[in-house]
Parts: structure tokens; sequence; C-alpha cells
């Protein structure tokens, strides 16, 4: 048993966790995972599992159970059945029961919440049983709808912790306890009994006082602030989702010669299947006959879409948009390319550090802080002579006034606030974890194609020989390559119309397979494509073309010979071109402090071109998918803190593993969830925004933590001399929710760089 708790002879097991409030609770379960012999794990709080490597038969109910002890659940994943019911497993993943739960606790918390507020601060809404009345409304928010809270605040004293739970918790646990006390015991229960509306500084016995608006307001204001949190949090394996959803869903098969329509699912390697023009490549597989260009740009970042034939090997969910191509499958399942990149995502995704919560962080210290402070108040007062009441009443404010009701709103607000005015920019942020790495960040990757560069191909130059009219190349090679559906084709006919308007319609139009077309225009013999094609027919092109022509192409441009009548008449160049914001996107990157790198699956010659074009010192070109992970990983284990900026299915999982992961909005949907924010526009300056306004709202989260504190911290002592009253406890809590929202509002007016 001993040779089997070898790391390297380990198997590895997923978990899914559950009751995990924050990313403290993430580490404890890690830490107590860790010290099972031979046992190494991650638990990741944003996607709620556990990565563990066991030795080889290790049984994983004993993880389980040891999960269980520190107070959480843990389960094996139940795998969803996408072959049978695609749609079903996406509504059972919108069906969350902790976050339903929270839902209703929030709903039940607010009804209930708002007139137990109203009646505390307005005496005019004290009639004369109002206090029994604010008992049954508080009761339910502070025994039921905060039970989360109490049961992880039991959860924490068990380990020795403190966190913004056990603040909660206590906070409203006092308040009730000793409110239940004052109506009992003390005279707050007598009919007629008021707060006015002062806020005098005298000692009091308490027992007038009840302060269940503030037990009831807290848990509300920290439900709203978990609810929203927990929402966002959801999303984390919604990229997993939109990988597999790239596929296509059904495959033409040819079987016994016949041609059958089946699920591709059921599809088998060695299985012939065919695949028309605009269709989805099904699965890896090779070309066994048939020529086409296949756009792989969503899956390899290449711009130039691939020209493929006979014995070429072709990616699954890659786009044929020339001719019909007949394929075997080599490769289907989780084998493929996108299963690959799909868990890819996922690893990226289960091993990425979560930033803790800051007000987590802040509690851990408060906390133990006011239990001291509250008990030192009650052998003060004890210790002076005065009653056991008076005592008990200040150390019990001591732990009311601790726990800032704002605190449930510091981090809501500003994001509140902070992405609704991204949003108005083009700019969506998708949580408050995203808003640390933006602050941090050192080092940004950007994609070339598609998000340095516009990602479509765009006729940039026109080459004529000598005595050939430019307008004349433009209408005559235009005209024929309109009659065609290939994207360089397509670059042509869309440069020459703009140029010189409508184009002439071809009469004997022909598709030469993979060398381009032929046809009659205007009584002229036109051919448009490779020079090979032209050299068919005799027409070379001069010293001086061929010269230009290699040149364009050795920085990775795309050429295409034009003649008539016997003649090479000139060149037409087509590429993919910098959008026109790149330039200074790069320069206000920099601008912040920022080192960018050009980071392409395209070849080094299109890459430092390019690179040059726009600013970037640096260039990794020709990398896979999965380099671009590693490259991100390498950066990361050098001390970078890394942001990604993509737009492609290349780019996800290397968005997943970056520090920060920005998609472009107009790219590919699983580009889009593997990232941290989405820049709506597809306009590079949004980059810039994205990470001005992160930084900004973390900013004010971290003033709105500051004050939500303070404006408590300045009250203990006056809670400690046993002066504090239920008008002061409450003018508190509202001043600090305020002051924060306010703080917040000031986001409205953050300005864009590209206005």
């Amino acid at each position: 048993m001993s040779t089997s708790a070898v790391p390297s002879l380990g198997t590895g097991i997923e978990l899914e966790i559950g009751g995990m409030t924050c990313a403290s609770c993430a580490m404890r379960i890690e830490k107590k995972l860790n010290k099972l012999d031979g046992v190494t794990a991650t638990v990741n709080y944003a996607t709620e599992k556990a990565k563990v490597t066991v030795p080889n038969g290790y049984d994983p109910a004993l993880l389980i159970a040891e999960v269980e002890k520190t107070g959480y659940t843990a389960a094996m994943p139940v795998p969803k059945n996408r072959k049978k019911d695609g749609a079903a497993s996406g509504d059972a993943d919108d069906a969350d029961p902790e976050l339903t739960s929270l839902r209703i606790r929030l709903i039940g918390s607010i009804v209930l919440t708002l007139p137990v507020i109203a009646m505390a601060m307005i005496p005019a809404l004290q009639f004369i049983y109002w206090q029994w009345a604010s008992l049954a409304l508080a009761a339910p928010v502070i025994l039921w709808a905060a039970w989360p809270f109490h049961k992880a605040a039991w959860t924490n004293l068990k380990h020795g912790a403190a966190t913004m739970d056990t603040l909660i918790s206590i906070g409203a646990s006092a308040a009730f306890l000793w409110s239940l006390y004052a109506l009992f015991f003390g005279t707050a229960g007598t009919p007629g009994m008021t707060h006015p509306f002062e806020f005098a500084l005298a000692p009091s016995d308490g027992a007038a006082n009840i302060y269940l608006e503030v037990g009831a307001g807290v848990t509300m204001f920290i439900l709203a602030g978990r609810y929203f949190e927990k929402r966002s949090k959801k999303q984390a394996g919604a990229a997993l989702r939109a990988l597999l959803e790239l596929g296509a869903k059904e495959v033409s098969v040819l079987r016994g010669g016949i041609e059958t329509k089946i699920p591709v699912e059921d599809l088998q390697v060695g299985d012939e299947f065919i695949v028309r023009p605009g269709e989805k490549i099904a699965t890896d597989g090779v070309v066994i006959s048939g020529t086409s260009a296949v756009d792989a740009s969503m899956l390899t970042g290449e711009s130039v879409p691939v020209e493929v034939a006979e014995g070429d090997a072709v990616t699954g969910a890659t786009t044929n948009v020339g001719g019909r191509l007949v394929m075997r499958a080599t490769r289907i399942g989780s084998d493929t390319q996108l299963a690959q990149m799909a868990k890819l995502v996922e690893d990226a995704q289960t091993g990425k550090a979560e930033v803790q919560r800051l007000a987590d962080r802040i509690s851990g210290v408060f906390v133990p802080i006011v239990i001291v402070i509250a008990f030192v108040a009650l052998g003060g007062w004890l210790g002076a002579g005065f009653p056991v009441t008076a005592a008990f009443t200040a150390a019990v404010a001591v732990l009311v006034i601790a726990c800032p009701c704002a605190l449930g709103l510091a981090t809501p607000t500003a994001l509140l606030v902070g992405t609704g005015r991204g949003a108005q920019m083009g700019v969506l942020i998708k949580g408050p974890e995203v808003l640390e790495s933006t602050r941090k960040i050192d080092t940004v990757l950007l994609d070339k194609t598609g998000t340095v560069t516009t990602g479509k191909m765009t006729l940039v130059d026109v080459v004529v020989e000598p005595g050939t009219d430019r307008a004349e190349l433009l209408r005559l090679a235009g005209a024929l390559e309109d009659a065609s559906e290939h994207p360089i084709a397509q670059a042509i006919a869309k440069g020459a119309t703009q140029e010189v308007g409508a184009l002439p319609t071809p009469e004997d139009f022909a598709n030469i397979e993979g060398k381009g077309v032929q046809g009659i225009v205007d009584g002229h013999a036109v051919l448009v494509g490779r020079d090979s094609l032209l050299a068919e027919w005799s027409q070379q092109l001069s010293r001086e073309l061929a010269s230009m022509k290699a040149r364009a192409e050795s920085e990775g441009k795309t050429v295409v010979a034009v003649g008539w009548d016997g003649q090479a008449r000139g060149i037409l160049v087509v590429a993919d071109t910098v959008k026109p914001t790149s330039v200074g996107a790069i320069a206000q990157l920099k601008a912040l402090g920022l080192t960018p790198i050009l980071l392409t699956g395209d070849n080094e010659a299109v890459a430092r071109r390019i690179a040059i074009e726009v600013g970037i010192e640096e260039v990794i070109a020709e990398v896979l998918p999965k380099d671009k992970v590693n490259v991100v990983a390498r950066l990361q284990r050098e001390g970078k803190v890394v942001a990604m900026i993509g737009d492609g299915v290349n780019d996800a999982p290397a968005l997943a593993q970056a520090d920060l992961g920005l998609a472009m909005g107009t790219g590919a949907d699983v580009a889009i969830e593997a990232s941290d924010i989405t820049l709506v526009r597809g306009d590079l300056r949004s980059a810039v925004d994205a990470i001005r306004l992160s930084r900004k709202t973390l900013g004010t989260i971290k003033t709105n933590l500051f004050w939500a504190f303070a404006y408590n911290v300045a009250a203990i002592p006056i809670a400690a001399l046993g002066m504090l009253n239920p008008m002061l406890a409450g003018g508190a809590m509202a001043l600090s929710s305020v002051f924060v929202v306010g703080n917040s509002l000031r986001l409205r007016g953050f300005k864009s760089v590209a206005k």
C-alpha cells in the first residue's frame, strides 16, 4: 500500500463541494484534504469543485467523509447526458438549489425587514404595540433568513476561525437576544413604548431598548450581496458548455454507399462522411476526396482559410467554405481537438487562484477585537460596581454596533454602478474577484486575429503591369471573384466594388479547384488565382511583379494573380488589416504601466509585421491553443501577473488560465464565457477602459469597506460606555449605508478613453 502512495502513480478525482460561503472555506477544505496521506488537493471557491490526486485504488468515499467532517458537503459529479437531451441539461444547470434558496430568503427578508426599519426610525409609525409587531416580523429574518450565516459561523467557530459570517451572526444574534430580554424582562414591552428621535448620549440599563431593525437590516443587506455574488459565480462553468455547443449536431455519413444523416454522437472512427460548403466539419478527420478551403480561424487563429485536398487532416468544428468534401473520421468524442480544448479550459479555471474576499480578511481581525472589547466592557462595568444589567447592556451594545450593515452593500453597490457604467461603454465585468487582478497585472498578451486586427480579409494593394489600367483590372477580376464563395474572392470583389462601383456579370464561369477561377467578362477571357494557373495558359508575371509578389508573401499577405487575353496584367494583395484603434490602444496600455506581447497562432512574418505596425516589441507566434496556455503559465511562473485579450475558441483556455481574461464581444461565445471581462464593441480601446474602470471600482469597494467599518468602529467606544441608544445604532447603520451608496454612485462619472 505504501508504494501506491507515490504521487506519480496517482489518479485524479473531481468532487463537487457544497456549503462554501467564502474563499477561506475553500482554503480550509484544501488544507484538510492535503493532510491525508498521499493526497494532493486544490479547491476552487468559484467553480465549487475540488481536484484531488490520490494513490491508485483510493476510495473517494474517504475524501467525501473528510470534507463532511470539516462541515461542508462533497459528492462525485453526476455526468450530464448531453447526448439524449442537451436542452434538459442546460435547464437543470439553471435550477441551482442554493441560488433558489438564497433568492427566497432575500425576498422574504426584504418584505419583512422594511416595515421593521420604518417603524424603528420613524416615531410617527410607532403605534401602541409596534415593538411586538417588529418582533413578529424580525424573528423569521434573524432566525430563518440568516440561518446560512449562523451555520457558517458555527463551522468557523469549530475551526477557530472568524469571517464576515461570524460578524453577521454575532451582531444579528446579539441584537435579537437583547431585544427579547428588553421586551420580556425589561420595560421595552410596555404598551405605548417609543424610541424618540434623538441622538442624546446618556448611560442606560438598556432594558427599554430594542435593536430588531439592526439585526434584520444587516441580514437583508448581506443576503442581497450574497445573492448577486452567487449569480455571478454560477457562470464559471458556462465556457465548457459553450465549447461543446460549437460542434456540429448532425453528420451525413456514407455507409454502404448510402448517405444517411445521424447524430454526431453516433459517428464512429473510420466512418466516411460528407461536408458540404457552409457546413461545420463534424469531427477530426482526413479528406479522402474533394478540395476546399476550411475556415479554422476560430480554432487556430489563422486569418486565411486553409486550402485542403485529399490526404489533409482537418479539425472538427471548423467550417467548410469551399467545395464538397468526403472525409474519414479519425478521432471522435473526448479525443477530438475541440474536446481537448474544453479540458484545457476546465483545468485552467479549476486551477485559477481565487482572490479571497477583502471583507473576510478584515473580519478575521475585526471579530476577535470586537469580542475582546465586549468582554472588557462587561468586566469594566462589573468591576466598577455597576449592576449586571448595565454591564451586559454595554457588552451587547458593542456587539450590535460592530456589525456594519454597509458591509453587505460595500461590494455589490460599487459593482452594480461600476458594471452598469462599463456596460454603457461596452465593457462587461463578471464579478468582484475580477477587480483584484486588474490592479496587479503587469503583462498583457494580445491575440492577433480579430483582436489587434479586423480578422477579415481585405484588399490592401493592387499592382498592375505597365500599360494596364488599374480600374479595368479591378473591374474584370472583381466580376469573376464575385461569382466565387471563397473568402479571399469575396474580399477582392468587395474591394473592387468600393473602388469602381457595380461589377459586370461573367460568362462561362468555372472554378479550378485549388488554383483559382476563370471566365469571360465583357468579351475578355479572364484568369484569377495562383500564378501557376496563369502559367498553364502561358501568362507569366514580369520580373518586377514576381518580386513584389514574393515581398508581399514574405510579410504573410495573400497574393492573387490576374491575366486576360493571353497576358498577365497584375496582382491583387489581400491581408488581414489592423483595426484603426489598435495603435492608440497599445500606447494607452503602455501608459498604464503594462507590457504588451503579441501572442498568435499565425506565422512569424505576419505577426512581426502587425506588431511593428501597432508598436508591440515582443512577439510569440505560431503557437497552438495548448501552447498559449503554456505561455501564460510560464509568464506566471516567472512572477508576471498576466492579462490575456482574445476572441477565438483557440484563446479560451489561455483566457481562463490568465489572471485576467478579456474577450472581444465580436468573437466566439466560448471565449466570452471563459473570460473575466467582455469587450462588447471589439475595440481594443475598450480593454484600456476595462482595466481603468476595474481599478477604479476596486478602489471604490475598498473605500466603501473602510467607511462601512469606520462609522461603526467610531461608535464602539460609545457602546462600551453604555450610552448607545437605538436611534444612534440605527443612525450609524443608515449613515454608513448612505455613504457607501453615494460613494459608489460616483462611478457613473467615469470617462472612456475612446471619447
